[in-house]
């Protein structure tokens, strides 16, 4: 069937942007207002470090014009999501890009300015009432004053970001544009194109052989490169350990975890936790050895169905209710706005010629979110709504709580809400399914989101723990040594599987691990949102996780946990999430077995 041009959609699931502006002509005003208030603020520079009225006053007006310029940039990126391929829409997506930029360039001397303010003198200032908002903002910088060079010395730092980019750019262009992976072939012999996106289909197909053919094909590409590979990703890891060396950091991990004011034990326990699993985890291979009838199971096997596939068809008005359903232990007025949601178009449903792919949530500060999606009439889109309306919630209760300055949550917490959603309905339809391979398959999916986000990615997590600790103990990072490295975490993670020599190249194909220490974030984030949406179906109340969505990024993301209930300076919520685990694949067997 043609896919319709966005003319030709039903405007009933489209979203509606008059919420941020009534139209295109009103939205071309306020750009231009925006560009004046940016344009206005290059008198501030100087000025802050005069008196706390002046910092008031200047921090006001630069978030004020901050504040205009993201909600121009967010009507312009939702029009251009809707059909990229308009011409007027990206026209109006470069010119509010145009504008962030100025107002990123314009607000550079801000941090440098604040910190030249002595410490005594800052704290006296911000006890005043009227500066009460950027207190965490103050705060934050004071912390990491110790960790700040002097001027000139962070000049020649901003000047080299552009050229510290060069791996990871570097690794990009080999791995995205440069690389032709050889066709592999079905039964039939007939070749089929192997690429980045079609390797997670044959990767995810029930044909072993065809498995077998795309890692060693996708992998043998890499390892052609592997030199290479290895020497931009230690290139990284080498700038890491400087920028953490020269700033005072006892480390690389130390360095990178100071933003969200996270502890390097954290870090360490959630691989500890983990360990402790590694059990669990090996009952789970043998139960997919089992099911797949294999004699060995290899790492091609992990991704491979062990049950039949089971359609259920949801069409968007039915994954409503069924959303609504799950999400009721979140309490009335969670409800409320969920209506909200539906009622007043905050969600664009199906795809159109030329639509953003994927599915996304978007906050608008002073609006309300959006949410994108390409709605397809399955399940697993119903589980995208729920995804995606957690964040959007979030951002929801946060804006609506906190002043501008404050309303962003970290990236640290993003994926907390959206994924205790995904665990209630989960939950849900576990509690409510009576067809027995629906709820094998409900299980295995569940079972899957613990492998892939808790135990892949801290094996992730410790891979580059353990190579940046190679690194500054004098162990080259060589091919051979990071192939080592990730062989025997491999090894370790998936005991009972064999671990073919062509798989020791998986790290180089990582992109995070040219934004280090990033992925532990995603187990951290699963962990807590499965100890979330369990107590919440445990006492029946919801009061303090609401209470959590409100915080915004007006504290530290470990504070704001707590007080969702999840303390991660203990090992007991990952502790939680892997009896979780446990759990599921007790239940997957006994299932299986019925």
């Amino acid at each position: 069937m043609e896919i319709k041009t966005r003319s030709q959609m039903d405007p009933e699931f489209l979203w509606d942007l008059t919420a941020i502006f009534p139209s295109e002509d009103a939205w071309r005003a306020a750009l231009d207002r925006a560009q004046a208030e940016v344009e206005a603020l290059k008198d501030i520079p100087g000025t802050l470090g005069r008196s706390a009225e002046d910092l008031l006053a200047g921090l006001d007006r630069i978030y004020a014009a901050g504040e205009q310029a993201e909600r121009v940039y967010a009507y312009a990126f939702l029009k251009k999501s809707g059909d990229g391929g308009d011409a007027a829409c990206q026209e109006m997506e470069a010119r509010a890009i145009s504008l962030l930029v100025a107002m990123q360039t314009a607000m550079g001397f801000v941090n440098p300015e604040i910190l030249r303010i002595p410490t005594e003198t800052l704290q006296e200032w911000l006890r005043d009432e009227r500066l009460k908002r950027y207190r965490h903002l103050a705060e934050d910088l004071e912390r990491g004053r110790a960790h700040t060079l002097d001027a000139q010395s962070e000049r020649m730092l901003a000047q080299l970001g552009d050229a510290f980019q060069t791996p990871g750019n570097a690794f990009q262009m080999l791995a995205s544009v440069d690389m032709r992976f050889p066709p592999v072939h079905d039964d039939a012999g007939n070749e089929l194109p192997l690429t980045h996106g079609s390797f997670g289909v044959y990767r995810d197909g029930r044909d072993r052989r065809l498995r077998r053919e795309a890692f060693e094909n996708y992998f043998g590409e890499y390892a052609k490169y592997i030199n290479t590979l290895a020497a931009l990703y230690a290139g990284n890891v080498k700038q890491d350990c400087f920028n953490a060396d020269i700033r005072g950091f006892g480390g690389a991990c130390e360095a990178a975890l100071f933003a969200n004011n996270v502890p390097v034990q954290l870090y360490d326990a959630l691989t500890d936790a983990v360990h402790e699993a590694l059990p669990a985890m090996r009952e789970y291979i043998e139960l997919r050895r089992e099911r797949l009838a294999l004699e060995s199971i290899h790492l091609y096997d992990l991704y491979a169905p062990i049950v039949e596939d089971v359609e259920i068809e949801m069409p968007f008005e039915k994954a409503k209710a069924l959303v609504k359903a799950a999400l009721r232990p979140l309490g009335e007025e969670y409800q409320s706005l969920l209506d909200r949601a539906f009622r007043e178009q905050w969600i664009d449903v199906y795809e159109n010629q030329g639509k953003h792919t994927g599915a996304y949530s978007m906050g608008v500060y002073g609006a309300h979110p959006y949410v994108l999606l390409n709605y397809t009439g399955k399940l697993d889109d119903a589980f995208t709504l729920a995804h995606e309306l957690g964040h959007a919630m979030h951002s929801f209760f946060s804006d609506r709580a906190q002043d501008y300055v404050n309303h962003d949550y970290s990236i640290f917490v993003a994926e907390v809400a959206s994924t205790v959603n995904e665990v209630l309905l989960t939950r849900y339809l576990l509690s409510v399914e009576t067809d027995e391979a629906r709820r094998v398959m409900l299980l295995n999916h569940f079972v899957e989101g613990f492998r892939t986000t808790i135990f892949r990615q801290t094996l992730f997590a410790e891979f580059e723990r353990r190579a940046h600790g190679m690194y500054q103990s004098g162990t080259p990072l060589t091919a051979e040594a990071l192939n080592g490295l990730y062989h025997e975490l491999n090894a370790q993670y998936y005991d009972g599987c064999e671990i073919d020599s062509f798989c020791d190249v998986e790290w180089a194909r990582i992109p995070h691990f040219y934004t280090a220490f990033y992925v532990y974030q995603y187990a951290t984030g699963f962990s807590s949102a499965v100890a979330i949406a369990d107590r919440i179906l445990r006492t029946g109340d919801a009061s303090d996780y609401l209470r959590f969505l409100t915080t915004g990024g007006s504290d530290y993301p470990i504070e704001e946990l707590k007080i969702a209930g999840v303390d991660l300076t203990k090992p007991d919520a990952v502790r939680d999430a892997m009896a979780a685990f446990r759990g599921a694949v007790c239940q997957l067997k006994e299932n299986l077995k019925a």
